[in-house]
This record gives structure tokens, C-alpha cells and sequence, in this order.
């Protein structure tokens, strides 16, 4: 007899909610729900990977050590004995900061990781803790840190009640928005369109957002900031600044204003290559509206992404459209984020200490992670002599995966939480395989924090864990418990009554105490929201439209908004460097790099899912025709696109949706590395995009890689027939990737 579970899909940051019909301890169907008050029935493709996910027999189940090249099981609590053990000995022979952390961004959509997984990951007393943080969304929370007085506050547009919706560098169509949790992002930028807003992206591609925006207009990759201060000119140059009801605890209007006067459209345009005219009209139209600025990818992972960043606030900030409606918002989640981050020791701060070797600055407790190599192959005090990763694939998603990949074979010992045997974690000595989405509770206490509406929604699991099955948090705390507890170190008896309460307690008990100490918990008059209300409530809660939430959210020593902080403005010298560099006209030829991603693929994961990778190849390199032109590349022809880091080999796929100057590779690909067991992802060709990217090529103030407008060169190796489905040297790709 079948039975239908309803839960959030955990693939992605929408949080969609679905359906999924069982019959026995097997997946019937997934589809979307359509009583999800937040996603309405909408789901992407990916969420019917869950099911595939949860039965992939290349899944591990059981704890893998790793013999020489082969690899055997062992029962839990060896291998916890092991691992202790061992990072035991490597923290007493060389100290606490030889031993370095790694969390990939599933961590965000992980209740257990989120509460337990930080008890162990984060009290290990090391310096060097590392994060996708780094390769992701870092610039936004440096800005809103320094803003705003906590990292965590980083506001996401009201896009339900915005008119005008200016996306610079992001492809919500694909990512179902991106520190902005919205479910069918498709449905809600029309919305804006059928009101009678616009929509309006700013990107070297035309993305599928593009596509379906009023407006697209291109731009150099990497003068994001450049176009935003000329933006901010024109503001302040036609009167146009209206900061509004936040004015009053806005600090800095003056200071923005004088140093945006040296960015006039005319100065910057031959730099960003967006004409004077186009820059006029995107700041009188976003001035004037009841819209919104709004920046991802493309604006945090390049060379100036720290100050992108800082100015997609800021411009909100100028026009009025921060804490109002259709602007730039607050969420008020169920559970209050920056409590449970300080309940389990995340404290963000910015530059406390800086990594050993080039000095990066560290930020909420993590060093960036284009240096995670160089700290691992260069000698001395402090180097990384053993690591742990949980959740993450850093040989396929950091810069110069190439490196890191050789620096972890000569580590003293590597651990890894992780359900795969994939390119990274093929380095461990011990893995430690955790349960799949499906087998344990879920809330998305950071993702809810982020969303464009105040929702709720708990699931708990839909399949019991087997008695030889561990949880990631059950994994965390016994490894906490036995190396991080007075007493509890190897062999020792007194941690093991903390063990056994730790893990009795459990995260649905924190779950519980955040929830009722919320802001939609317990009061006076007020039952509030608790896990069994929300178990009564399968579908999930709607708590609301966003709220104008200042002064009182800000947490800065004084409760106002720093608009131009310190650090910021200190590095506008570098930016006015590059100005001058790239207004000179470009060498022949030259061309950048930048990234790109696909609805049915979620970075370097779900590729072992053979319904989402099945169709015409994707890792291709798109091209603009004039480029190829002058390359001698046709359609489907085999390239080799190199740079200083690296280089690999694959199709070109020639294209006017990228400007002229750009080629484009996603990222995540490239599964043909000795030892990885993923026979799907193994057998779909591609490269990794990081095996070209640059650990050196980074935003010097944020610390964080700069994936957007690396220098590469492009060569044509060979002409392949192309596929009826499009740009398709699937096979001889694959065959040329392992000939190299």
C-alpha cells in the first residue's frame, strides 16, 4: 500500500516542496506539492534525483578504510577509534592547527551539520577551517558584516512586491535564486512583468534570465563595481537619492557621494563596456521604481568582489529601496540564525588572523580557500598535516583543483564525512559515510533565513536509518565527544556520559528551543511555533509577506548602518588601478573566462543521478562566433582552453548569448580520476572548470576566488560531427580526456 511523505527538497536553495509516494522502502513517484504554501506545486528537475540519491548502490552505507590503492569496511566504532586517534597524534606531535577543516555548501541545507556537524567541525581549536564560503557568497556577507554588524544579515529582494527587478551577474532561472530562496523564480519575475514592472540582467551571457527579461545588457566580467559606482554617480549628479525611512539610521550618504563623483558613465564605460546612455538608464529606472538591485555569482567570485558587493547594497541603500517593500529585505525567520550560530560557536568576525603562507585574511572563523594547497605542501610551523571534509568536493569546486589534488595525497591523514567515494574524498584514509536526505529529519534553518517570504516547514525522515547507518550529526558528536570533550579523548571513560546525552538530545530538541525563543515562538498570549506544531502542519507554514525590520535587527555597536565602512574604501585604490587597465583596449584575441550553471546539475554533486545527466553533453565552452571565427572553430569542435593554473579539453559550443571577449565553462565536472566510484558521472564527459581557474587570482580584500575573468587562451585540437542535439563530442571528448 502506498503512502505520500511531504517535505522540502534539499538539492538546491529554493526549498521546494514535494510530494513523495512510497510503496515499502521504495520511491513510487516525486512530484511537486501543491499545498507547499511557498513553491505552489513548482518543482525543478532535480528534485526527482532525491529518489535516486537515497537508492545509488554506489552509495557507501558503512565506514571504508582505505588499504594501499583498495579500500574495506570496518564497524563504527573502530573507525571512530581510528580517526581519533589519529588526529589525536598529528594535534600532539605537530599542534591544533595542524589539523585543517573543509565543509562543502550541502552543510546549508543539513539540519544535523548546522547544529551538531558545527560542535565538531568548529571545536577542533585549529586556524585553518575552510568552506565553499570562499568560492560562493563571501563578498555579501563581508558587506552586510561590516554594514550592517553581522554577517548572516544579508538582505534578499522582495521580488513578490518589487516593479523593477535589476539582476546583475545572477541566473535566477536556473538557480532558483541564490541567497534569495524563491521557488519558481520563473513564475515570480512574469509577476513583476504582468504588474507592469520590468526585469532588467546585467551579465556577459545571456542567460535563461536574460532571456526572459525586458532588458539584457552585457558586461566585462569584473567591473561590476565600476558600472555600480557610475550607477550611484547618476544618482547623486540628477538628485535622484532618496535613502527614505532609512536615512534616519544611515551613517556615510556624504562620503558615498564624493567618492562615486570620480565614476561618471563616460569614465567607465570603456572599461565595463557598457555605454554611457545604458548606465544612465539602469540608475534613473532602479531611482525611480519600486524595485530592487540584486547580485550573485558573478559579482562575488571575481577580483573586486568585495566591493561589488558592498555597492549592490549600497545603491539599494541610496534609492530608498533597503527595509521597504519591493527593496531590499530582511527576512524574520522561525529560528533567529545569529542565536543559533553563536549557540554553536560561529562567531564572524573579519581579519583576526591571517593564513600562514600569503597572509589571507580569515572570516567567521575561515581562512579562504584558494590557500588550503599552499598551506599543505609549504613546511614549517602550522602546516596542514591532516584534514577533515565534510560534505565537499574541493578537487572539483576550488581553484587549481589540479594542485590541491596532488597537495592531498601527501597529507599524514584525511577523513572524510561523505556518502561517495568521489574525486576528493579518494584521498581519505578513513571515510565516514553518512546517511541521504531521505533518511533523516530536515528544516532549513539557513535557507529560511534568506527567503523572499516568511515560511516554515519541518519533515521528518521518510525512511527509518539502519542499525548500520550513521547520521552526519551522529557522526560529528561522537568525534566531538571523543577528541574535543575534557575526558573524552581516546580510550577514556569519562566522555562517555556527555556522549551518550549529547546524542539522546539530538537536533530536533535544538530545533525545538530555537523555535520557541524565535521571533514566531512563545510569548505572552502566544502558543507560537514548536516541532510538533509544525509536524501537524506537513505542508509547511506561511508566516507572512517580509517585514521592515530596522533599527532593531542591525547589530552594529552603534545600531546604525555603516554605508561606507572603512575596509571598503580603503581599497578603492585598486579598483581605480583596473580602471585604467582595462579602459586601454584589449590585446587581440584576448579572452576571460567565467562560469555558468544548469537547472538539472548542482555543482560537483548529482551527477551520479543518470536522469539528470542523460541528453546532449554540457560541459561545453561556449564561445562567441567572432572569437571562434578567428580560432578556426567551428560548432562541436574539440579546444584546449588554458591559463596559467591549467589546462583542459572540450567542446566548443559557438554562441551570440556570450559577449564577445568571454567563453564560458560550468563548473563540477570532469569525474574521470583514478579510485572515484560514481559509474553515472564517470561515464558523462567533461572536464573541471577548476583545473583552470586560479588559486592566485583572487579578490585580495575578501579573500575569495575569483572565478569570473581569469585569463585563459583557446586552441583548436580537432573537428568533431556534431550530434544532432547540438554541440556534441560527447564520446570523443571523454576519450580525449582520458588520452591526455
Amino acid at each position: 500500500m502506498s503512502r505520500t511523505h511531504y517535505r522540502s527538497c534539499t538539492l538546491c536553495e529554493a526549498t521546494c516542496g514535494v510530494a513523495i509516494e512510497v510503496e515499502g522502502d521504495r520511491v513510487v513517484s516525486i512530484r511537486g506539492d501543491d499545498a507547499d504554501p511557498f513553491s505552489q506545486g513548482y518543482i525543478c528537475p532535480k528534485a526527482t534525483a532525491l529518489a535516486d540519491l537515497h537508492d545509488d548502490p554506489d552509495r557507501l552505507r558503512r565506514p571504508m578504510v582505505r588499504e594501499g590503492t583498495s579500500w574495506r569496511e570496518l564497524d563504527w566504532d573502530d573507525a571512530f577509534a581510528l580517526v581519533a586517534r589519529r588526529l589525536q597524534q598529528v594535534r600532539d606531535d605537530h599542534g591544533k592547527d595542524a589539523i585543517a577543516v573543509y565543509q562543502g555548501n550541502p552543510t546549508a541545507h543539513n539540519l544535523g551539520l548546522l547544529t551538531y556537524g558545527q560542535l565538531f567541525l568548529r571545536k577542533l581549536g585549529t586556524r585553518n577551517c575552510f568552506s565553499a564560503t570562499s568560492v560562493d557568497q563571501l563578498p555579501h556577507m563581508l558587506a552586510a558584516q561590516l554594514m550592517f554588524g553581522d554577517g548572516i544579515l544579508m538582505p534578499v529582494p522582495d521580488v513578490d512586491r518589487a516593479d523593477y527587478f535589476l539582476c546583475i551577474g545572477g541566473n535566477p532561472l536556473v538557480s532558483n535564486g541564490s541567497i534569495m530562496t524563491a521557488p519558481d523564480m520563473r513564475r515570480r519575475l512574469k509577476a513583476i512583468q504582468a504588474r507592469g514592472g520590468k526585469v532588467v540582467v546585467v551579465d556577459p551571457r545571456r542567460t535563461e534570465t536574460a532571456a526572459l527579461a525586458d532588458r539584457h545588457v552585457f558586461i566585462r566580467p569584473g567591473t561590476d563595481a565600476l558600472l555600480l559606482l557610475s550607477m550611484l554617480q547618476v544618482i547623486f549628479a540628477e538628485d535622484l537619492a532618496r535613502p527614505g525611512r532609512a536615512a534616519a539610521w544611515v551613517d556615510g550618504l556624504d562620503r558615498l557621494r564624493a567618492i562615486a563623483a570620480d565614476f561618471a558613465p563616460e569614465v567607465t564605460a570603456a572599461a565595463t563596456g557598457v555605454a554611457a546612455d545604458d548606465v544612465r538608464t539602469l540608475a534613473r529606472e532602479l531611482a525611480g521604481s519600486r524595485g530592487v538591485a540584486y547580485g550573485r555569482m558573478g559579482v562575488c567570485t571575481q577580483e573586486l568582489g568585495g566591493l561589488a558587493a558592498w555597492l549592490v547594497y549600497a545603491v539599494n541603500v541610496a534609492c530608498g529601496r533597503l527595509d521597504e517593500p519591493g527593496g531590499a529585505m530582511w527576512t524574520t525567520p522561525a529560528v533567529d540564525l545569529r542565536m543559533l550560530a553563536k549557540l554553536v560557536g560561529f562567531e564572524l568576525g573579519f581579519g583576526r588572523w591571517r593564513s600562514r603562507v600569503r597572509g589571507l585574511p580569515e572570516f567567521g572563523g575561515e581562512l579562504p580557500v584558494v590557500a588550503l594547497a599552499e598551506e599543505i605542501e609549504t613546511e614549517g610551523p602550522g602546516q596542514i598535516r591532516a584534514l577533515v571534509t565534510c560534505a565537499g568536493n574541493p578537487v572539483l569546486s576550488t581553484p587549481n583543483g589540479a594542485r590541491l589534488d596532488r597537495a592531498l595525497a601527501g597529507l599524514d591523514f584525511m577523513v572524510a564525512i561523505d556518502p561517495y567515494l568521489n574525486e576528493t574524498t579518494r584521498h581519505a584514509d578513513v571515510i565516514l559515510p553518512p546517511t541521504m536526505p531521505l533518511e533523516r529529519a530536515h528544516y532549513d534553518v539557513a535557507l529560511a533565513s534568506f527567503s523572499v517570504r516568511n515560511v516554515a516547514k519541518y519533515s521528518p525522515p521518510l525512511f527509518a536509518r539502519q542499525p548500520d547507518q550513521r547520521h552526519d550529526w551522529e557522526i560529528a558528536a561522537e568525534l566531538w565527544s571523543r577528541l574535543c570533550v575534557p575526558g573524552g579523548a581516546v580510550g577514556r571513560l569519562a566522555g562517555r556520559p556527555a556522549r551518550a546525552a549529547l546524542l539522546k538530545l539530538g537536533p530536533e530538541a535544538v530545533l525545538d528551543l530555537a523555535l520557541r525563543a524565535g521571533p514566531h515562538g512563545l510569548r505572552k498570549g502566544r502558543a507560537g511555533l514548536t516541532v510538533a506544531k509544525l509536524r501537524a502542519a506537513p505542508h509547511g507554514v506561511d508566516l507572512g509577506a517580509l517585514e521592515p525590520r530596522l533599527p532593531d535587527i542591525l547589530g552594529t555597536p552603534d545600531r546604525r548602518v555603516a554605508l561606507v565602512p572603512d575596509a571598503f574604501a580603503a581599497d578603492l585604490p585598486r579598483l581605480r588601478a583596473r580602471l585604467a587597465t582595462w579602459s586601454r583596449p584589449a590585446a587581440d584575441g584576448a579572452l576571460v573566462l567565467i562560469g555558468r550553471r544548469h537547472l538539472r546539475s548542482n555543482n560537483s554533486w548529482c551527477h551520479n543521478s543518470q536522469r539528470l545527466v542523460k541528453g546532449k553533453p554540457r560541459c561545453t565552452l561556449l564561445i562567441h562566433p567572432r572569437d571562434a571565427g578567428a580560432r578556426g572553430i567551428t560548432d562541436g569542435d574539440l579546444v584546449d582552453l588554458g591559463s596559467r593554473a591549467g589546462k583542459v579539453r572540450v567542446p566548443a559550443e559557438v554562441s551570440d548569448e556570450i559577449m564577445p571577449g568571454v567563453v564560458s565553462l560550468p563548473h563540477g565536472w570532469g569525474h574521470d580520476k583514478a579510485g572515484a566510484r560514481l559509474q553515472v558521472a564517470a561515464a558523462v564527459p567533461g572536464a573541471s572548470a577548476n583545473d583552470v581557474t586560479d588559486e592566485a587570482f583572487f579578490d585580495t580584500l575578501s579573500g575569495t576566488a575569483a572565478l569570473s575573468g581569469v585569463a585563459v587562451e583557446v586552441v583548436r585540437v580537432a573537428t568533431v560531427q556534431p550530434s544532432p542535439g547540438g554541440a556534441g563530442a560527447a564520446a570523443a571528448t571523454a576519450r580525449a580526456d582520458r588520452e591526455r
